[in-house]
C-alpha cells in the first residue's frame, strides 16, 4: 500500500510539472488577443472558437498548477518546512483565484457584442475595480505567479531541485509582468515550461524509494529506509 500510494503521488506530481505549465503556454499561443487586440471584448469577436479554447486551457492549467504546487510540498517535509508550506498554500490559493477570474471572459464577450470596444472595456474596468473584486480575486490571483518561484526556492533548499529551476521560473513569470500581453509573453512563459518539465522528468525517474525518502522519520513509524536497515 505504501508503495502504491507513493508511486501515485510521485507520478501525479511529475506529470503535472510537465502538463500544467504547458497548457498555460499553449493557451497564450492560441489566444487571438496574443496576436491582435488584447481586449477580450474584441478578440472574442475576432475568433470566438479560439478565444473559448484559450479560456478553457487557462482554467485547467491554473487549477492543475494549484494541484502541482500541493504536490511540491512533499519535498519540504524535512527541510524548509515552514517556508515551503507557507509559499505552497499561497500558491494554491493564488492559482485557484486566478482560475475564478476567467468567469469574466463570457462577460467581456457579451459586452463586446452589445457595445463598442472602448465602452465595453470601460464597463468591464468599472466592474473589475470594485473593492471585493480587487481584494478577493484579482490580487490573490496574482499570488500564484509570485509564490511559485518562492515555493521552488524552498524545494531547492530542501535539496530536491537545482538552483536554476526556481530562477528560470521567476524570470519567466515575474519578468512577463511589465511586458504587454502578446508574442513576448510566449517567450517568457516558455521558460517555466522548460524548467518545470525538466524537474517533472526528474520526479518521474527518481523512483519510489527516492520519493519516500522525503517523508520525515518519526519514532515508531516505519519508512522504506528504516525498514531496509532492520532487514539488512
Amino acid at each position: 500500500m505504501l508503495k502504491n500510494s507513493t508511486r501515485f503521488r510521485r507520478v501525479a506530481t511529475g506529470a503535472l510539472l510537465i502538463v500544467a505549465p504547458l497548457l498555460q503556454c499553449v493557451a497564450v499561443i492560441v489566444d487571438p488577443g496574443t496576436w491582435g487586440d488584447d481586449r477580450e471584448a474584441v478578440s472574442y469577436g475576432d475568433n470566438p472558437a479560439l478565444a473559448q479554447l484559450e479560456s478553457a486551457l487557462y482554467h485547467w492549467s491554473w487549477l492543475l498548477m494549484a494541484v502541482m504546487a500541493f504536490g511540491l510540498l512533499h519535498f519540504t517535509r524535512r527541510r524548509a518546512v515552514v517556508f515551503g508550506h507557507i509559499a505552497g498554500v499561497v500558491a494554491v490559493v493564488g492559482y485557484i483565484n486566478a482560475s475564478s477570474l476567467l468567469m469574466t471572459d463570457p462577460v467581456e464577450w457579451w459586452l463586446g457584442r452589445h457595445y463598442p470596444p472602448e465602452e465595453a472595456q470601460r464597463i468591464l474596468n468599472e466592474m473589475m475595480d470594485l473593492p471585493h473584486q480587487t481584494f478577493a480575486f484579482v490580487l490573490p490571483g496574482m499570488l500564484g505567479w509570485v509564490s511559485l518561484p518562492v515555493l521552488l526556492l524552498a524545494v531547492w533548499r530542501a535539496g530536491a531541485v537545482h538552483w536554476w529551476v526556481p530562477l528560470t521560473v521567476a524570470i519567466g513569470y515575474l519578468g512577463s509582468f511589465p511586458v504587454p500581453y502578446g508574442p513576448l509573453t510566449i517567450l517568457f512563459w516558455g521558460l517555466p515550461v522548460v524548467a518545470l518539465a525538466a524537474f517533472g522528468l526528474k520526479v518521474l525517474r527518481m523512483g519510489d524509494d527516492a520519493w519516500a525518502a522525503y517523508y520525515p522519520a518519526a519514532p515508531g513509524v516505519t519508512t522504506p529506509d528504516s525498514y531496509a536497515k532492520t532487514t539488512a
